[in-house]
């Protein structure tokens, strides 16, 4: 790990105690403000503090600061997400408004990641238990609107969200269940909102 400067230090150490005090990180104008400099100098020292692995950053959002080497604990802090959780799909709404939605669920690293948006849902039958995806499991999707063949995605057909395997074929698609008790689903068009990113169980 490569050394800091005393104002790099500084400028960490502000995020830090920012991050835990607002359970969020400051904007580079807020840095700014604070130390009385520009916003380019801000810039600058989070460029630095990026490239000798103290923070991370997500490129154009706000608020995507985060820090990974913290000088007054000595380790990497877990990202931590509220997550919508999906319920029953409202006809004509869009996927996460209010009345969609059975509230929220907290998770950290590895079942999400910084700079992706992702949402839950609690699987119902048995449509994908050859995947080992069982009824009552908790589906931790990564939010997309396209999808490769093969990849388990989240679809919503006429206000219905269902959990399949996407394939392309010539002339339509096929959302392919993985229990031979089930038919495939085929459509010539289908809304991808999400794939499978994990699974949360509990026993």
């Amino acid at each position: 790990m490569k050394e800091i400067t005393a104002r790099q230090k500084e400028v960490l150490n502000f995020i830090s105690s920012y991050s835990t005090a607002n359970s969020y990180p400051p904007t580079v104008r807020e840095i700014g403000e604070h130390f009385g400099v520009s916003i380019r100098a801000v810039q600058d020292h989070i460029a630095a503090l990026q490239k000798k692995g103290y923070i991370s950053q997500v490129q154009k959002k706000s608020r995507s600061i985060r820090v990974l080497i913290d000088e007054n604990r000595k380790e990497p802090e877990l990202y931590v997400s509220k997550v919508p959780l999906v319920g029953s799909i409202a006809a004509g709404k869009p996927l996460l408004c209010e009345e969609n939605l059975d509230g929220y669920v907290t998770l950290t690293e590895p079942f999400v990641r910084p700079g992706k948006t992702y949402f839950a849902l609690r699987v119902r039958g048995q449509s994908m238990i050859n995947a080992g995806i069982l009824e009552g499991d908790l589906a931790i999707i990564e939010q997309v609107s396209d999808a490769s063949d093969g990849q388990i995605v989240v679809a919503v057909l006429n206000d219905a969200i269902t959990l399949k395997r996407f394939f392309r074929e010539d002339s339509r698609i096929r959302l392919q269940p993985e229990n031979p008790s089930y038919q495939a689903i085929y459509c010539q068009d289908v809304r991808i909102v999400g794939v499978l990113s994990n699974l949360v169980r509990t026993y």
